[in-house]
C-alpha cells in the first residue's frame, strides 16, 4: 500500500492526487518500455535470417543501443514504483531530502533532487 505520510513528511509538495497521476505516469511509461523491447526483439529475430550487408548491421546497432537504453529506463521506472510501494518516493538518493514535485512532474523516476543530481552529473 502506498505511505503517503512519508511523502508529505518529505515536503515534496505533491498531493495524493499528484501522487496518484505520477503513479498512473509510471505505470504508462512502463507499458511502452516493455511494448518497446518486445517490438525491437521481435525485429531482431526477424532480421537474424536476413543477409547481414552494411545498412542491417548498422540497423541492428541502432536496436542494440535503443533496447540498452529502454531496459535502463525501464529499470529506473520499475525502482520508482517499488519506491511508491515502500513510502520513499520523493527522497533524494544522496541526501535523504525531498525531490521537488516540479522535477518528480518532469522525471517522475528522479532518484535525486535538482543539487544532488548537478552533483553527479559535475563528477561525470
Amino acid at each position: 500500500m502506498v505511505n503517503h505520510e512519508t511523502v508529505d513528511d518529505l515536503d515534496t509538495g505533491l498531493s495524493p492526487e499528484d501522487f496518484a497521476a505520477l503513479r498512473e505516469n509510471l505505470r504508462e511509461q512502463r507499458l511502452f518500455r516493455q511494448e518497446q523491447l518486445h517490438q525491437l526483439s521481435t525485429a531482431a529475430a526477424a532480421r537474424a535470417d536476413a543477409f547481414l550487408d552494411r545498412r542491417a548491421a548498422s540497423q541492428i546497432e541502432v536496436r542494440v543501443k535503443l533496447a540498452a537504453s529502454a531496459r535502463m529506463v525501464l529499470a529506473d521506472v520499475e525502482a520508482a514504483l517499488e519506491r511508491m510501494d515502500q513510502g520513499r518516493y520523493g527522497s533524494c538518493h544522496l541526501c535523504r531530502g525531498p525531490v521537488g514535485r516540479e522535477r518528480l512532474t518532469i522525471v517522475p523516476q528522479a532518484r535525486y533532487c535538482a543539487r544532488c543530481q548537478q552533483v553527479k552529473e559535475a563528477a561525470r
